[in-house]
């Protein structure tokens, strides 16, 4: 089992980010073990990712992962959606 976290063309920026649980990697994954877990980039999204870092953040006003994306050029109010 692994946290896929991918980068999709979509969003009111450009790009936005998927996160899903999946059972295994695909053949041509990167593999990346952090904190216990095992998260799965396919090549287009590691790309955009280089650099990422995720958090958890769970308080009264706001609940969720927060992506912090030192690449993005340009992102939206909602914090999902970034421009490269």
């Amino acid at each position: 089992m692994g946290l896929r976290v991918a980068v999709l063309p979509g969003g009111c920026s450009g790009f936005k980010y998927s996160l899903s649980v999946e059972p295994q990697p695909a053949a041509d994954d990167v593999v990346i073990a952090s904190a216990g877990v095992r998260l799965f980039v396919d090549e287009f999204s590691a790309q955009y990712l280089n650099g990422v870092v995720i958090d958890y953040k769970s308080n009264f006003q706001e609940s969720g992962f927060a992506f912090e994306n030192p690449n993005a050029t340009g992102g939206c109010g909602c914090g999902t959606s970034f421009t490269v």
